[in-house]
């Protein structure tokens, strides 16, 4: 698999990682029970080295924390190998409960020592403020993760869900490697204000979701159900209405899929890598083989009438229910 390089960092070097990431976050929460054990987990992990994947995504959150310590353990063997990116900006209660968001500067430092221990790791590679904390000035997250990374602690600089105008503050203070929001074919709400404004920046873009939370790969029916613990069944573009009306643009994606020789899922990441070299998604995966497909995408070759069908094909079919629920789209856009 080729790289591709996030940003420019405080030496003006960028960060160098995998066109394809993977994304951890479904190891451990939010898509009901895992049916593998953590040692296959960890399997998958190591795996993904093998197919080319560098950047694996996690955060304290996670689990919490239980993701960032299967990741550790997973990547302590072959750490050199491996961009590690974690995230701060949450309040967790003492039972696991996250209650908001929290980015005082002594918060961060916290999370990062934390961090470090779980992940098994000296330097965390791309460390996130995970959702913008309105009460704390984004200058100074930016400054205080800019003492983190003279400190040897962290590598790089990233942002999650950030507006532009946020973005460019706390690039003014301490160099932003990489923003990470919601981008995928059904998905398209950076393209206004946010990348216009990373390319001028010459800040990294790291998409997550960018399979749409599976429904892109063309596997989630219209009648599918959802098993207790799966975050689908509170974001309202997943109603069986929804999925049903949204059915035409998975079709849509199938069709140049089957002609092309490929699945809807590298369709999908690759129309993603297509619209900037930037670009680096972060697909979630429990299992190798799709670890392998996704890998895969980067050979997936779009022509200019296909990426301009692509391009607009939201806009012609409609896409049905928004992404978040109204408490989940509090913490978004600040």
């Amino acid at each position: 698999m080729h790289t591709r390089t996030l940003g420019h960092g405080i030496d003006g070097a960028g960060l160098a990682v995998s066109a394809i990431g993977l994304g951890a976050m479904g190891m451990s929460q939010s898509y009901g029970p895992n049916p593998g054990s953590r040692d296959d987990m960890i399997a998958v992990l190591r795996s993904a080295l093998d197919h080319g994947v560098t950047l694996i995504d996690t955060a304290e959150v996670y689990g919490p924390y239980v993701n960032e310590e299967l990741v550790g353990e997973a990547v302590e063997p072959i750490r050199d190998r491996v961009v590690i990116a974690t995230k701060f900006g949450w309040h967790i209660e003492a039972d696991g409960r996250y209650t908001g968001v929290d980015s005082r500067p002594e918060q961060i430092r916290r999370v990062a020592e934390a961090s470090l221990k779980r992940l098994r790791t000296d330097v965390i590679d791309l460390f996130y403020q995970h959702r913008v904390d309105p009460s704390v000035p984004i200058e100074d997250v930016a400054g205080t993760v800019g003492e983190l990374v003279r400190e040897g602690k962290v590598r790089h600089f990233g942002m999650s869900e950030a507006s532009a105008a946020t973005i460019r503050r706390a690039h003014a203070v301490f160099p932003v490697t990489a923003v990470q929001s919601e981008y995928s074919l059904w998905t398209r709400d950076p393209e206004a204000e946010v990348l216009p404004t990373l390319a001028e920046l010459g800040i990294g873009f790291v998409p997550f979701s960018p399979l749409g939370k599976g429904f892109l790969t063309g596997t989630v029916s219209t009648d599918a159900g959802f098993a207790d613990g799966d975050i689908r069944t509170t974001i309202p573009r997943f109603t069986a209405e929804n999925r049903a009306a949204n059915q035409r643009l998975v079709d849509h994606v199938a069709g140049l899929a089957e002609a092309k020789g490929a699945t809807p899922g590298q369709i999908a990441l690759a129309w993603l890598l297509a619209q900037q070299p930037w670009i680096v998604p972060i697909p979630g995966t429990r299992r190798t083989s799709r670890i392998v497909e996704n890998a895969g995408s980067t050979a997936v070759a779009l022509s200019a009438d296909e990426k301009a069908d692509l391009d607009g094909l939201a806009r012609r079919l409609g896409v049905a229910g928004d992404r978040y629920n109204e408490v989940q789209f509090s913490y978004v856009g600040h």
